[in-house]
């Protein structure tokens, strides 16, 4: 069974993780009965990853996690700079903003292939507009510095279309779904959760970033968590185990966790499940190293921005990458 190599799997990442116990103490936030290593986490909309290491049973992690909730994985980003956060999940927009002044303080360290479904631009359902062409002259909606940036442009492109052609407005997920609802914008770019609550409000699909996104999610983790050697092969495991319990839902276990899902996103579970099928068809949630094809897609996102003016001259993604988590997340996975 796949869940007994998981388990199996996992007992190698502890392993991994025993021999940096004792430097716990003077590089982690130690709890005061173990020492144990204190992780601060991110996660968009809900907190998905919690929830699948959960049902997986592999949230039994040899250090703590304590997970916290951002709208975007810009605002994570923001967080990881403010010290905040230790470790961020986003796509690969919001890094490239947060090291735009050319002082990071974190480094992107595994990516995490995943789907590029339900990143949308959306319409309120009595909308003219049935197509990108269609918001020429419209104020349009958007997440600033995530996918829902990028995406809006090469649909905008595509279809003939300057960012000059659209009265865009910079809004949160929520903001931007009350703004379309409420008739204040006419259209909407973004993703994930949002998506779910606005095609639950009858909104309509006008565009999809779907085939424009790679599909690589990066993991980016702060310098200070980097020079300690059990906070990094914390991180590792941790990634690793994501990668795990996906594998556990994908192996019949779908329909269980769909019900997980209808219960945070407050969607039909019918719906969750068709939802979660298409994308761990579309493509699987796993991690894997960095490698110079990861970098290079990042760089063809930076170099967008530059052309549409957001960065103000051209940056050099790799800058901001590091090879420092290889070994010990091809170890755990």
């Amino acid at each position: 069974m796949l869940f007994r190599r998981t388990l199996r799997s996992s007992a190698a990442a502890l392993a991994l993780l025993l021999p940096f116990a004792a430097a716990c103490g003077g590089n982690a936030k130690a709890d005061s009965s173990s020492g144990s290593v204190t992780l601060k986490v991110g996660a968009t909309g809900w907190k998905v990853e919690e929830a699948v290491l959960r049902f997986a049973h592999l949230d039994d992690t040899p250090y703590k996690v304590k997970w916290n909730v951002f709208q975007g994985g810009d605002q994570q980003l923001q967080a990881i700079r403010a010290g905040a956060l230790d470790l961020a999940s986003s796509s690969e927009i919001p890094p490239v903003f947060a090291a735009a002044d050319g002082r990071p303080n974190f480094k992107v360290v595994a990516v995490q292939r995943g789907s590029t479904l339900n990143q949308e631009v959306v319409v309120p359902k009595a909308s003219k507009v049935t197509d990108i062409a269609g918001l020429k002259g419209k104020k349009v909606g958007y997440v600033q510095n995530t996918t829902a940036h990028y995406f809006l442009y090469e649909l905008l492109k595509r279809a003939g279309l300057k960012w000059s052609d659209i009265d865009a407005k910079p809004l949160l997920p929520n903001d931007g779904l009350a703004a379309l609802n409420g008739g204040s914008i006419d259209a909407f770019a973004s993703y994930g959760t949002s998506i779910i609550t606005a095609h639950q409000q009858g909104a309509r699909t006008v565009g999809s970033g779907a085939d424009i996104l790679s599909g690589n999610f990066l993991w980016s983790a702060r310098d200070s968590v980097l020079k300690s050697p059990a906070r990094k092969a914390a991180v590792a495991d941790l990634i690793a185990r994501i990668t795990k319990a996906y594998a556990y839902v994908r192996d019949g276990h779908e329909a269980a966790f769909a019900k997980v899902i209808s219960a945070n996103t407050h969607q039909p579970v019918a719906q969750a499940q068709s939802d979660l099928v298409a994308q761990q068809r579309q493509r699987p949630t796993q991690a894997r190293t960095v490698g110079d094809d990861t970098i290079a897609s990042q760089q063809k996102v930076a170099d967008a921005f530059t052309e549409l003016g957001a960065l103000k001259q051209h940056l050099d993604v790799k800058s901001f990458w590091t090879t420092a988590l290889d070994a010990d997340l091809e170890k755990a996975l």
